[in-house]
């Protein structure tokens, strides 16, 4: 059995995660946004709350297509707010809603939102060489600019700890404990 991160237990679908996603870099603006909704939907729940629940999410979402999200009305709304399949909270919704709306304002500056995204790290996974989970911050000074960033660009729900979380998840950097087997691979 190889080692993992210790928050990757023994549910298979945290497992999965682990060693399938979270750390590898993501430079698929579609998959941004999945992950920049999903991080908005998780805060004051757990992460494994969230997986549980991201195919309905993906179907809710229309696959995370920012053009489609962009364009949700309040009929949309109302039906998401019905879906027992996701967080039925409002402020998360709208959040979303919101965040497609300054997504795509990003990819018009930036050409892309990956090219804006990973200028908060230099334009290369920071690597951190952690051995112990409780060394590992919840921010960092990146995490605190982009989330100033992002909220003067009409962002919501992108504090500092979702944007850590965040910038783990894609990648941006690697914060898998030094005697992880995906440490050396990410």
């Amino acid at each position: 059995m190889p080692e993992r991160c210790a928050w990757a237990g023994s549910d298979p679908l945290y497992v999965a995660y682990h060693d399938r996603e979270w750390g590898v870099p993501v430079h698929d603006d579609r998959l941004m946004f999945e992950f920049l909704v999903l991080e908005g939907a998780q805060a004051g729940l757990s992460w494994a709350t969230i997986l549980k629940k991201r195919e309905n999410y993906r179907a809710a979402f229309d696959r995370f297509d920012p053009v489609l999200v962009a364009r949700y009305d309040e009929n949309k709304i109302a039906e998401l707010l019905g879906n027992a399949g996701i967080v039925r909270n409002r402020l998360k919704i709208a959040s979303a809603i919101q965040n497609a709306r300054a997504f795509l304002a990003v990819q018009d500056k930036f050409d892309s939102f990956d090219a804006y995204i990973w200028r908060f790290v230099g334009g290369a996974p920071k690597r951190n060489t952690w051995t112990t989970m409780a060394q590992i911050p919840a921010k960092t000074p990146e995490s605190d600019a982009l989330s100033k960033d992002l909220v003067g660009r009409g962002f919501k729900f992108v504090g500092s700890t979702i944007c850590y979380a965040h910038m783990q998840a894609v990648g941006m950097v690697n914060d898998h404990v030094v005697g992880c087997f995906r440490y050396s691979q990410v």
